[in-house]
C-alpha cells in the first residue's frame, strides 16, 4: 500500500481484498494531507471488510461508451473507411446493449447477442467484426478511461469463419468477360488485373498520381496511412495512354463517368454483374480481380515478398494463401540441397583420392 504522485495529483496503491489484485486510484486532490486522510479511510474500510471497488462503469451506459469511442478513437486513429464501418456496426450493437451499464455487459449477455445475430442471418464474419469493435471499445475503457476493470468480450469465443477458396479468372474466362464488357468497363477490368488495385483506388485514381515518363503510380494506402510508388506494366500504360487522349482534365479522374464525375461503386457493380452474366461466369466478385493479379504473379514465379509489395498487403502472411498456386517455384530452393551435397562430396572424394582411398562420389553414383 502507498501514496504516490502522478503529476500534481496524489494517487493510492493498495491490494483489493476481494480479488487479490493491485488497485491504483486517484485521490483527486493535490493536497497531501487530504490525500492521506482519504487513503486512511480506504485502509480502514479494507480492514473492516467494508471496501468494495466502485468504478465509473457502474454509472456509464454502453451507448455513452460507443459514442465516446467513435469520436475520440475511431474517427481519429483509424482509416476513414474503417471509421465508417464502425459507425454502421454500432447500430446492431446498440439494439442489444444500448441502455445497459458497462458492468452489466457480461459474457453471458454477449453470448446472447451472438445467438440473436445468428437468428437474423448475420454472417460469421459480420458478427466477428461487431465483436471486435465491442472488444476494442472495452479495451480502451479499461486501459485509458478506467471505467471498468476487465474486458468481458475476451471471455467470449469468436464465430468460426469458413473461408471459401480464393477465386481468380482463368485466361479463357478473362477473354469472355472482356468480350461481354463495354469499353469503359473493359479498361477498368484490365487495369485491376494488371495493377491489383482495389475498386475504390481505381475509381478515385487521378492523373496527378501518374508519372507517364517513369511508368509509375503513387497511391496513399488507406489502411496503414502510407504512401507507395509502384511500377506499371505495358498493358496498364497502354490503357493510360488511351485514356489520356480523351481526358478533358476537368475532374482529374483517370476513369471518369460520361459526365466527367466519379463513377459510383453501385454503377460499377451493376455493369460488372451484367458482364459476368453475359459471359456465363459464376461465383466471381470485382475484388477477385485483385486475387487474379496476385495468383498470376505467383504462378509465374514471382516471390511472395515482391507480390506483397506490389499488392500492398500488410505482410507476407496475408498472401500465403496464394503460395500453393505454383509449387514449381519452390523447386530451385529444394534443388540447392542437391547442389550443396554434390559440392561437398566432390571435395571429400578429392581429399580421399589423395590418401589412396576409394572416392566417396563413386559409391553414391549408380
Amino acid at each position: 500500500m502507498g501514496l504516490y504522485k502522478r503529476g500534481s495529483v496524489w494517487w493510492m496503491s493498495f491490494m483489493d481484498p476481494n480479488t487479490g489484485k493491485q488497485v491504483r486510484r486517484s485521490t483527486e486532490t493535490e493536497d497531501e494531507e487530504r490525500a492521506k486522510r482519504i487513503f486512511d479511510k480506504i485502509k480502514g474500510q479494507i480492514a473492516e471488510g467494508k471496501w468494495f471497488e466502485r468504478l465509473p462503469g457502474e454509472d456509464v451506459t454502453f451507448r455513452e461508451l460507443i459514442e465516446k469511442y467513435l469520436v475520440e478513437y475511431s474517427a481519429t486513429q483509424k482509416a476513414p473507411k474503417t471509421y465508417l464501418r464502425d459507425k454502421s456496426l454500432k447500430a446492431h450493437l446498440l439494439s442489444h446493449f444500448a441502455n445497459l451499464k458497462l458492468t452489466q455487459v457480461t459474457p453471458k449477455i454477449i453470448a446472447e447477442y451472438k445467438t440473436k445475430r445468428r437468428s437474423e442471418k448475420a454472417s460469421p464474419r459480420t458478427i466477428n467484426y461487431e465483436l471486435a469493435l465491442l472488444s476494442h471499445a472495452f479495451t480502451i475503457a479499461v486501459r485509458e478511461w478506467e471505467w471498468v476493470s476487465e474486458n468481458p468480450v475476451k471471455k467470449v469465443t469468436r464465430e468460426k469463419v469458413h473461408n471459401q477458396m480464393e477465386r481468380w479468372l482463368t485466361p479463357e474466362e478473362e477473354g469472355r468477360l472482356l468480350g461481354a464488357s463495354p469499353e469503359w468497363l473493359r479498361d477498368i477490368i484490365l487495369f485491376a488485373i494488371h495493377s491489383g488495385f482495389r475498386m475504390s483506388e481505381i475509381l478515385d485514381l487521378k492523373w496527378t498520381q501518374i508519372d507517364m515518363s517513369r511508368r509509375t503510380v503513387t497511391i496513399s494506402e488507406q489502411k496503414n496511412r502510407g504512401v507507395d510508388t509502384l511500377p506499371l506494366n505495358a498493358t496498364v500504360m497502354n490503357i493510360l495512354g488511351k485514356k489520356a487522349k480523351g481526358s478533358t482534365g476537368e475532374s482529374g479522374l483517370v476513369f471518369p463517368s460520361r459526365s466527367g464525375t466519379r463513377i459510383s461503386n453501385r454503377n460499377l457493380f451493376r455493369a460488372f454483374k451484367a458482364a459476368l452474366e453475359k459471359a456465363g461466369i459464376k461465383g466471381f466478385r470485382f475484388h477477385d480481380l485483385r486475387h487474379t493479379f496476385a495468383s498470376r504473379l505467383v504462378q509465374n514465379g514471382v516471390d511472395l515478398y515482391a507480390v506483397q509489395k506490389l499488392g500492398r498487403w500488410k505482410n507476407t502472411a496475408m498472401i500465403m494463401r496464394y503460395a500453393h498456386h505454383n509449387p514449381e517455384s519452390l523447386r530451385p530452393g529444394i534443388e540447392t540441397i542437391d547442389r550443396a551435397v554434390k559440392k561437398n562430396i566432390i571435395f571429400l572424394s578429392q581429399s580421399q583420392k589423395k590418401r589412396g582411398h576409394k572416392p566417396y562420389l563413386r559409391l553414391l553414383t549408380p
